[in-house]
C-alpha cells in the first residue's frame, strides 16, 4: 500500500512539473499580447490547482483507507491475542 500511495505523489509531482516546463516553453516560443499571456497563464495556474487539490484528496483518501485498515487488523489482532491468553492461562491453572 505504501508504494502505492508513493507512486500517486511521484505521478502527481512528475505531472505538475510537466505541466510548469510546458507552459514556460509555450510562453518562451509562442508570442502573443500581455493579455492574452496573462488570461493562459491564469487559465493554467487554475488547471493546476484543481489538479494539485485531486492529487492531495487522493493521497488524503489512500492514507485514511490505510489507516482504516491497519486499525480493524491491530483491533483483530488484539483480541485473538486476549483469546489465546486466556486459552493458555485455563490450561496452564488445569495442569495443577
Amino acid at each position: 500500500m505504501a508504494r502505492k500511495t508513493n507512486s500517486h505523489v511521484t505521478d502527481a509531482l512528475f505531472i505538475i512539473g510537466a505541466g510548469m516546463v510546458g507552459a514556460g516553453l509555450g510562453l518562451l516560443f509562442a508570442p502573443r499580447s500581455g493579455r492574452r499571456t496573462r488570461r493562459d497563464i491564469a487559465r493554467f495556474a487554475r488547471s493546476v490547482s484543481t489538479g494539485t487539490a485531486k492529487a492531495v484528496q487522493d493521497f488524503a483518501d489512500d492514507v485514511s483507507g490505510f489507516a482504516d485498515t491497519m486499525g480493524h487488523k491491530a483491533s483483530k489482532l488484539l483480541r485473538e491475542g486476549r483469546a489465546m491468553t486466556r486459552r493458555s492461562k485455563e490450561r496452564l491453572l488445569s495442569a495443577f
